[in-house]
């Protein structure tokens, strides 16, 4: 998944399941095309194929470390793939692992050919995450996931101590991200993207959430295809 990126984790809500998915993930392929920052979704697994098929990056919310075999109730990582994921979080703190099943589901993922992008609770949970070697770490304090003031603005040290302690892991903010301003924020922290959920999916108006994200990019790079020679990550 190619950086800057939104990441829109929409969760079990009702407006991120089903017929909203597919919604959400039409409304994602025209902003990611008009803006050009990408815009993947994370979605539950009975929407991957309908939500892949609009084009949208799709991602998984979780995998298991299993392979083909019985394992009842279990999300398979390339049943995952099959279905139309590119990529899978781990490690949500509403989906913790531990550090021995962060690390088999980790590989069960990579074998299955997706990308990861794995949640990390603290800058120190990030450093410990680090040489798994995820393709992007998300961090997140637990106590600001779903709020309203977003862990740039909170706690930006958060976000600081994490990208200047991991360099070759693309690192995105995650928890109550809400506005524009915590977008650029984030970004003036050194993110290279965000992880965000209730303040798009229920969002009175998701396609101009996404856009003034998106935009927030645009401004802070100058254009999207060139920010990471700018930001020199």
């Amino acid at each position: 998944m190619k950086t800057p990126c939104i990441v829109v984790n929409c969760k079990a809500y009702e407006k991120g399941t089903g017929r909203h998915a597919v919604e959400l993930a039409r409304v994602a392929v025209r902003v990611s095309r008009e803006c050009g920052v990408t815009v993947a979704l994370a979605v539950q697994p009975q929407d991957i194929p309908r939500v892949s098929a609009t084009g949208v990056v799709t991602f998984a919310q979780h995998v298991d470390p299993i392979v083909f075999g019985a394992h009842t109730g279990h999300v398979l990582p390339v049943g995952v793939r099959e279905a139309g994921a590119v990529g899978t979080l781990l490690n949500h703190s509403e989906k913790r692992l531990s550090v021995l099943s962060l690390q088999k589901s980790l590989s069960a993922a990579r074998s299955a050919g997706l990308q990861v992008v794995v949640c990390a609770r603290s800058p120190a949970v990030a450093q410990k995450i680090a040489p798994l070697a995820p393709d992007m770490i998300a961090v997140e304090p637990p106590e600001l996931i779903g709020g309203d003031v977003a862990v740039s603005q909170a706690k930006p040290q958060v976000i600081t101590q994490t990208t200047n302690s991991i360099k070759n892991i693309p690192i995105l903010c995650g928890a109550g991200i809400k506005t524009a301003e915590d977008v650029r924020k984030a970004l003036e922290l050194g993110a290279r993207g965000i992880l965000v959920a209730s303040g798009v999916v229920n969002a009175p108006d998701p396609a101009q959430v996404l856009k003034s994200f998106a935009h927030e990019f645009c401004e802070f790079g100058r254009c999207a295809s060139s920010f990471s020679k700018i930001r020199k990550f």
